[in-house]
């Protein structure tokens, strides 16, 4: 990886790496964060769990607004100001988060989450993938795709332990202060790479170029409906468990862990498959065994252990899509692969406003039963967008 010249120590690439990793760990432990907590949240400002989970709904919608917007600044000006930007922000909002006074106060500062964290996945895997050949792009954004999944194995669980120790505010002061120490360390060490040249900033050509591009649009809507399907499993898991089982919001930390495990996995293998010529037919066929597999999790109720397995097996198989959606959106874009990318992430984050929305909807509607219904339905659409409609670039076939 290029880095700074004050970084042109052996060490420097590695510090590089280090902290685009770590911003990557911390932004989507932010993302996931709210399910563990909603029913805490729910209480203190006595509201249903289902109006609580649109809390993460709000989060994801300004997400989804500004991944694609954030793109073509960091394609025209480089990597390390978008960096910069997105991580003070969000570590600035989360932390007055911890202090909200009414649902009201905090469905805003989260609206502000959700803007400035957009600003660091598709940022982050477009200067991954400035630095790797076309063959080894794959297997590198799976790599970090992990890394940010692992989120869901360390981060939630221990979002879940914090918030029992204490309350739901106690996990969002630890993440808005490392998210503001993660600001200062990249300040010091993000690479600045050549993108950081100044470049003509040509912001709506790149939307357009990429308009034009028709597999590129049906991609999007593929991942949007199987991204559905994965936020709602996540997002609602851990009151499923509290409800169900009866458990503590502490108790559901291992759970989620396992649970996360099989996220991660997911995200590794979708690496692994992410430049073979049959990546999309893989995908189709794993997204519909992740939501026949969802369905049957929200449908019955055997011992805790054996739902967390399968809430595992669901998870794993709805995660392989998202590195191959994100490498197929390189293939595709050529030297706008941060508004790509981010395009992408934006319709991953429409998925989750989805996800939750109408996930509490149908939860408040019907009950759990209802949630495993609405993923297995979201995952049979987005199969059948990559079957009958969605077609690879040449450059891969």
């Amino acid at each position: 990886m290029t880095s700074e010249p004050s970084n042109s120590s052996p060490s420097g690439p590695l510090r590089a790496f280090s902290i685009i990793a770590a911003a990557l760990f911390l932004n989507n432990t932010v993302a996931l964060m709210l399910g563990p907590l909603l029913v805490d949240i729910a209480k203190e400002f006595d509201i249903s769990v289902a109006v609580a989970g649109q809390l993460i709904a709000a989060m994801s919608f300004t997400w989804a607004i500004f991944a694609p917007l954030a793109g073509p600044f960091s394609d025209s000006f480089g990597r390390r100001l978008i960096a910069l930007i997105g991580l003070g922000l969000m570590g600035a909002c989360i932390l007055a988060a911890a202090f909200a006074p009414n649902f009201y106060v905090l469905m805003i500062l989260l609206l502000g989450t959700g803007m400035s964290g957009a600003m660091i996945p598709p940022n982050s895997m477009a200067a991954i993938s400035d630095v790797v050949t076309p063959e080894q792009r794959g297997r590198a954004i799976g790599a970090a795709s992990g890394i940010a999944t692992a989120a869901a194995v360390i981060g939630v669980p221990v979002v879940a332990i914090l918030a029992n120790i204490a309350d739901w505010r106690l996990p969002f002061i630890v993440c808005g202060s490392l998210l503001l120490g993660i600001f200062v360390l990249s300040w010091l060490w993000y690479p600045k790479g050549p993108a950081t040249e100044l470049r003509s900033f040509s912001y709506l050509s790149r939307f357009r170029e990429l308009a034009s591009i028709s597999v590129f649009q049906i991609g999007m809507l593929a991942n949007v409906s199987q991204r559905i399907a994965f936020y709602t499993v996540i997002g609602y898991l851990a009151a499923f468990l509290i409800d169900t089982y009866g458990t503590s919001v502490g108790e559901t930390a291992l759970p989620l862990a396992v649970v996360g495990v099989g996220a991660v996995i997911g995200s590794l293998w979708g690496g692994v498959i992410a430049n073979h010529r049959r990546r999309l037919n893989f995908v189709a066929s794993w997204s519909l065994a992740g939501g026949a597999t969802a369905l049957i999790l929200f449908a019955i109720e055997p011992a805790i252990w054996v739902t967390v397995f399968i809430a595992f097996g669901a998870v794993c198989v709805l995660s392989v899509g998202w590195p191959v959606f994100q490498t197929f959106a390189t293939d595709v874009s050529g030297r706008s692969r941060a508004t790509a990318v981010g395009m992408m992430s934006g319709s991953s984050r429409l998925g989750g406003v989805l996800g939750s929305s109408l996930g509490g909807a149908f939860l408040a509607i019907g009950g759990f039963n209802a949630v495993g219904m609405f993923c297995f339905v979201t995952v049979v659409i987005s199969a059948l967008i990559m079957q009958l409609f969605m077609r690879e670039p040449a450059s891969v076939n």
